[in-house]
This record gives structure tokens, sequence and C-alpha cells, in this order.
């Protein structure tokens, strides 16, 4: 009895993996896979498999260097030499310049599309201002329950539409076994990469420390939590690859690759199945979105207070304190105001071109330097990588680092 109680008290516990999961996956995931569904059927499945497992491994690692060192991953950079500092502070900044628009976009096209009369741009700046208002006079605690219940509305429309539509067992059985149709390697790589953050995977130690875990003891907690985050992220997209395989592929509806799909989809679902399947769908449209730009709001300042800290020299700083600090509050303002021109203008090829460069090395530059900490002296002996937790890394390396090179080469030559 006292070690089931245990049990349970251990799954009362979870809730950095909880963020994680509301932060990574975004509309732009649930597009990537009903996509794939419409174009492809099951046949991508074993990469949505694939994809939660490899970033499961990012993710523990993240998790593990924070709790088995006992610093965060900037201290470890840094130890690497100022060249990953150089490469992140200019990645940061112009990330989230970016992103704090296309994050308001998102949130704000399920309440234009609820609310058609009232302008998109009006809904996004809303949308960034309670972002603002929600991380600068909230903590950690607030956001993992507010985190909860979205993720909780998530589940319910988009694995409930998965579970109405009835979709095909023995196809999505047969979608397990690898295989790749003509013209999909690129898809296929993609759809591994995304599913279920990017900067954002860097955050999840920043979380783990907020929760109040600090040492290795509490490693093996992480690792539970982890894989939990994960396996609902892999349930959230396969749920979304159902519903392109039974509604879209079968009527032969194409959607756009944008987060315009997302409302293209609930056009169909109104024109099939009436209003409220259509109503509920966008509902959950906007907890998808909306959660993603919280968890970004808290979770990357979080990591750009941490990263100006360490350049100040303030080696050790409670999350607490990072949470309240002038950078913290500084980036979050960053991600808002700044963000809001773009909504007003076509962004600059050039600053497209930069972002989705630097964006697409962040992910090789995470998994190459996390083996690095993870396998030398810097990590207590009794929890560095094992077997793996290489091979996970690896393998994540060097998927990342393909998609880099393609999205350099897709940017540079306009293909």
């Amino acid at each position: 009895m006292a070690q089931q109680e245990q049990h349970k008290a251990r799954w009362r516990l979870i809730g950095p993996g909880i963020v994680v999961a509301a932060t990574g996956v975004g509309s732009g995931d649930l597009v990537a896979s009903l996509v794939a569904g419409e174009r492809f059927g099951y046949t991508l499945l074993w990469a949505v498999v694939i994809g939660c497992i490899v970033k499961i491994a990012l993710a523990e690692a993240v998790g593990r260097w924070h709790l088995a060192s006992g610093q965060t991953v900037f201290d470890g950079w840094r130890g690497m030499g100022l060249w990953t500092f150089v490469f992140f502070g200019p990645y940061i900044v112009l990330w989230g310049f970016v992103y704090g628009a296309t994050a308001m976009s998102a949130t704000a096209l399920p309440l234009q599309a609820l609310f058609p009369a009232v302008p998109l741009w009006v809904f996004a700046v809303l949308a960034g201002l309670s972002g603002l208002a929600f991380v600068w006079f909230n903590r950690y605690p607030a956001l993992e329950r507010v985190m909860t219940v979205l993720i909780g509305v998530l589940f319910v429309t988009v694995v409930g539409l998965a579970i109405y539509l009835l979709p095909d067992l023995g196809s999505m059985a047969a979608g397990v076994v690898p295989t790749t149709p003509p013209d999909s390697l690129f898809y296929t790589l993609g759809l591994i990469g995304g599913v279920g953050g990017t900067i954002t995977m860097a955050a999840y130690g920043f979380w783990v420390n907020a929760k109040g875990w600090r040492d290795a003891g509490w490693i093996r907690m992480m690792r539970l939590d982890n894989r939990v985050a994960y396996i609902t992220t892999g349930v959230f997209v396969i749920a979304m690859l159902i519903v392109g395989a039974e509604l879209l592929s079968s009527a032969q509806v194409a959607l756009s690759e944008g987060d315009e799909g997302l409302v293209q989809l609930a056009d169909v679902l109104q024109e099939r199945f009436g209003t409220f399947l259509s109503v509920v769908f966008l509902v959950g449209f906007f907890a998808a979105a909306f959660s993603s730009l919280l968890g970004v709001w808290h979770g990357v300042s979080l990591m750009f207070a941490d990263f100006v800290g360490k350049i100040q020299g303030h080696t050790e700083r409670s999350v607490e304190e990072r949470e309240s600090s002038w950078a913290f509050r500084a980036y979050v303002l960053w991600l808002t105001f700044p963000s809001m021109l773009l909504l007003l203008f076509d962004r600059p090829i050039t600053l497209v071109i930069a972002y989705g460069v630097l964006g697409s090395a962040f992910m090789p530059f995470l998994a190459f330097t996390l083996m690095w900490l993870l396998n030398t002296r810097r990590t207590p002996a009794a929890w560095r990588s094992g077997v793996i937790s290489n091979i996970g890394l690896t393998i994540a390396g060097g998927l990342f680092l393909v998609l880099c090179a393609n999205e350099i080469y897709g940017r540079l030559t306009g293909a």
C-alpha cells in the first residue's frame, strides 16, 4: 500500500513535462502532421514516433545536465568557450523578434475565425499583451496550472476529434513500419524534427529547476516527467495525422501548410459535421497556440535572463530571482512590442533568411554540445551519458544537421 501511495505521489509531481508539452505542440506541429496525413495517409506515422523518441533523448539530456551538475546549460556552454555565447546571443535576440509575431498571429487566427468582425491584428495584439501581463505578474506555479488546463482542452478537442473520425487501425499499424513515399524525404525529416519544440527544449531544464528539482536526487522523477511530456506530444500529433488521413485524404481536400490550414480545417468540419464541431476544434487550436505563446514568453525569457546573468558574472541565482530580473522582463517586452511591427509589415527577406538559418542550426548545436558536456568530467561520473543516451543524441544531432543544411540551401537558393 505504501509503495502504491508513493507511486501516486510521483505522478502528482509531474509538471515541467506538461509545460514543455503544451509549449512544444504549437499550431505548426499540428499543421505539419495534418498535411502529412492528408498527403500520405498513415505512411509517415513511424516518423512521428521517432520524433518523440529523439525529443525524449534531447530533453532528458537537458534535464540531467541541470540536475546532475547543479548548473544551467549556459554554465556548460561557457566552459566550452566564448563561441557558444557568440552563437547564442544573436540567435535568441533574432528568434524572439520573429517568433513573437508568429506566436501572436497563430493565437489570433482561431479567434478571428470565431469572431470575423474583429480584425486579425487586434486579436494578435491582445494575445501578446495577455502573455506579457501573465508572466510579468505570475511565477512558474501559476504557469503550470494554466498550462495543465490548456493541454486538457487540447486533449479533449484534438484527440476527441480523432476518435470521432474512427481511424483505420489496420492502416495505422502498417504506418509504424518505416517507409518513405516518393518526394517525401525532407518532409519526413521535418516531421521528425518538428515534434514538440525547438529552443523550448533547452528551456525544459529551467522549468525543472523552477519546479524545485535542484539536484541529482530528482533525475528519476525528471525522466518520468519527460517521458509523459513527449508521449503526450506524440498523441496530439498522431491525432492530427488521423484527422488528415481520415477527413482530408479521403475527401481529397488540400490545405495550405501555414497556420491558415487549421482555419481551413475548421471550415471543412463545419461543412461536413456542422458548426458545433468546428467551434470546438477552433477552441482547441486556440489552446495549442496560446499555450505555446505563454510557454515561450516565460521559458525563453528565463533563458535570456540566465544568459545575461552569466555574462555579468552572476553564477548563482535562483529561478525566482531570474523571474523578477530586469533581463527577464526586458526579453518579455522584446517578444511583445517590437514583434508587433511585423504584424503590420511583410517580414524583410534578409531577416527571414537569417532567422531560418540560425533557427535550423540551434538544434544540432544543442544536441552536440550536450553530448560533449554529458560525456566529460563536467558531469559527475554516475550521471554521464550511457550508450542509449549517446545513440539518441547522435541521431538527433545528425538529423538536425541534415535539416539545417537543407534549410540553408533552401533559403539561399529560394528552392
